[in-house]
């Protein structure tokens, strides 16, 4: 007789609207892995509380993706961070082990620069990058994005104190913090890292800043171009990315630390792309 299902979620406020359900199911499927995943709504002040139903009380919790807004806190639940969760001050992946300790982990970075660098052949190394935002996905992603050499990242953010207190992380790493209407330059890469895109709102950032070989990329995703990247488009931008890709990008880290497996992104990717085009 079949014994109990490993169970995972996605906890976040909101979370109706997540794919993390269909991308691991399609992941267990194709890797022949029994487990059970769904989305869960947690409220803003019952973080702890979900935890610990879902790892101490519920039979057969094993892991956790996590969402906003509750990243940092997943980060002060984990009993056990990885050295780039350390780093990242949040936390998107949690699990337990068999002496019951909570373990966190990051892999927002990884999946941004695997969707950049594999499925998108975007070459990072010597390259002037500009990240947008100073929130959790910013702070996520900076490191494994310095790992890969650029020639200069700059953190813009509305509040400069909080892409300064970024950039302070790392004293040996060529970036720098500043405003949104300080920047000068154009860059090779500009990633939208905040929220605002999705409400049809956007920093307000000097035009100069894309040339004609600039790339943008929206962390965020719609089934329409982001209000970012129609920005970048409209200013001449060479090609303008969502973050689709860095979302299964980093669901397949997560598998492959919860599994042992790392499953194909392909064509899971290719799957939710013509589900949204339909």
């Amino acid at each position: 007789m079949a014994g109990p299902v490993d169970k995972y979620a996605v906890l976040g406020n909101p979370v109706a609207h997540s794919k993390s359900p269909r991308i691991h199911t399609m992941f267990a499927s194709q890797t022949e892995q029994r487990l059970q995943y769904n989305a869960r709504l947690v409220p803003v002040d019952g973080f702890d509380e979900a935890i610990n139903h879902f790892f101490k009380e519920e039979f057969g919790g094993h892991g956790l993706s996590i969402t906003v807004p509750f990243k940092e806190q997943a980060w002060e639940c984990a009993q056990h961070r990885t050295a780039r969760a350390e780093k990242a001050g949040a936390v998107n992946t949690l699990w337990i082990t068999n002496d019951g300790v909570i373990h966190g982990d990051n892999t927002d970075g990884l999946g941004l620069v695997r969707d950049l660098s594999v499925n998108h052949q975007v070459e990072l190394e010597n390259k002037r990058i500009l990240i947008l935002g100073a929130g959790g996905a910013v702070r996520g992603v900076l490191e494994p994005l310095l790992e890969q050499k650029p020639s200069e990242l700059v953190v813009a953010n509305r509040t400069v104190s909080k892409a300064e207190a970024l950039v302070e992380l790392f004293p040996e790493k060529p970036v720098s913090a500043c405003g949104f209407t300080d920047l000068s330059g154009n860059f090779d890469l500009i990633i939208n890292g905040t929220s605002a895109s999705l409400q049809g709102d956007l920093p307000p950032l000097p035009v100069e800043i894309v040339a004609e070989h600039t790339i943008c990329y929206d962390m965020m995703y719609a089934s329409e171009t982001t209000v970012f990247n129609q920005w970048g488009l409209a200013h001449g931008a060479r090609q303008a990315l969502d973050g689709l890709g860095m979302l299964v990008e980093q669901a397949a880290e997560q598998f492959l630390i919860w599994r042992g497996v790392r499953p194909d992104t392909a064509p899971v990717l290719l799957h939710l792309r013509e589900d949204m085009s339909a």
